[in-house]
């Protein structure tokens, strides 16, 4: 019988696993690898990387169309433009474009995060199942945190203060009468005292508050550029009374329901039924889920937007720049989106793990959005669920 020879490097292992084993300490081989239901927890974790990159991938849609990707602090953003030809001479240089106004617009950030923790016993007793209930939880958490940011950046009519590099910046809502002059349009000229935060001056919406609401955007050219559209965003309570405007009962414009929806009264005259003019209304508008239109507006039930209130903006697109609202993350890409961070114990990483999310918000274009609240009289109330 042969006598085994170690190592001097074998012997310091084994030295070393025996004093661990002492002192009470987990080792590689004690660690736990598997859910109950055989899942290897190291896939496991490379397969929630890939989800936080695809959900990273997909906003919702309402935040898509509502904002426009930023990474610096501070922006010039141009709220208008006017180019004109002139007359040319036989000798002369024609004048350069000049862009509109451009006003520096602040956004703040801060950094959010949560932790999953599990210990070795539970892991040792848990499904795959259960092990990605907590990953789903934290990701619709994580939706609805990027979505009442901006929701807040939009309902607050407040300007906020933003520290950037140890300086106070404004971060602005839509217009707030703070004095902020808006730019000129065509031929229509503001002053400082102009509100896109409205009270409509009844108990219950009418197709004048919806008119109203409309001639803020478009007087400042908003949803009248090529390419752009016009969304109003309403609770369902506000929605019962919009499907009812009628021309023959006073309003400027029937309520058309989308392609797909339920039907809709047509007017009638002595020559028999009138019928729509003009192509059908799209069910889907940016993602968005559309009940149909009135004028000029799509307009889109959301309960997210609290009964009383009514939020009109226009929209260039998915994440177009011309979109009322910034989203800032971090100037550095490997710290934007959502990320699933290593713990403490790194070698496994589900033992102790942490997600966490750097953003703020900020209104790019002040002239883009419109906030009406529904009430019969007084000043504008910020909704409790984004004060």
């Amino acid at each position: 019988m042969k006598t085994k020879h170690f190592g001097v490097y074998d012997l310091r292992a084994m030295q070393a696993h025996i004093e661990a084993f002492d002192r009470g300490t987990n080792t590689e081989g004690d660690v736990i690898t598997q859910t109950v239901d055989g899942r290897d927890l190291n896939e496991m974790w490379r397969e929630l990387q890939d989800t936080i990159a695809a959900w990273n991938a997909g906003r919702t849609a309402l935040v898509n169309a509502l904002t426009f990707a930023v990474t610096q602090p501070i922006e010039d953003v141009p709220q208008g433009f006017t180019t004109d030809f002139e007359e040319a001479s036989e000798f002369g240089e024609p004048k350069g474009t000049r862009g509109g106004a451009y006003f520096s617009m602040a956004y703040d950030f801060k950094w959010y995060d949560v932790a999953a923790r599990f210990t070795w016993k539970y892991l040792a007793e848990a499904t795959a199942a259960q092990v990605e209930s907590v990953h789903t939880s934290i990701l619709e958490a994580d939706n609805r945190l990027v979505f009442n940011l901006v929701m807040k950046a939009i309902f607050n009519n407040v300007n906020r203060t933003a520290d950037i590099r140890s300086q106070s910046y404004n971060v602005y809502p839509f217009y707030n009468a703070d004095g902020t002059v808006p730019p000129q349009y065509a031929n229509n000229t503001f002053t400082g005292s102009e509100n896109h935060y409205l009270v409509s001056g009844g108990a219950t919406v009418d197709s004048g508050d919806l008119d109203a609401m409309d001639t803020k955007l478009s007087l400042k050219g908003y949803g009248r550029r090529q390419g752009s559209q016009m969304i109003l965003l309403v609770n369902r309570q506000e929605m019962a009374v919009i499907r009812t405007f009628r021309v023959a009962t006073g309003s400027a414009y029937d309520f058309v329901a989308a392609a797909g929806g339920a039907p809709w009264l047509l007017p009638t005259n002595t020559g028999g039924v009138v019928f729509p003019q003009g192509s059908a209304v799209p069910s889907v508008v940016a993602g968005l889920e559309v009940s149909g239109a009135y004028g000029p507006w799509l307009v889109v039930e959301n309960d997210y937007i609290p009964a009383g209130y009514m939020l009109g903006f226009s929209t260039g697109g998915s994440q177009n720049a011309s979109n009322p609202v910034g989203l800032r993350e971090h100037q550095n890409a490997a710290l934007r989106g959502l990320r699933l961070v290593k713990g403490r114990t790194p070698d496994y990483p589900l033992i102790d793990s942490f997600y966490n999310r750097g953003i703020g918000t900020g209104v790019r274009h002040r002239g883009a959005g419109v906030v009406m609240q529904i009430k019969a009289s007084g000043t504008y109330d910020i909704p409790a669920a984004y004060v």
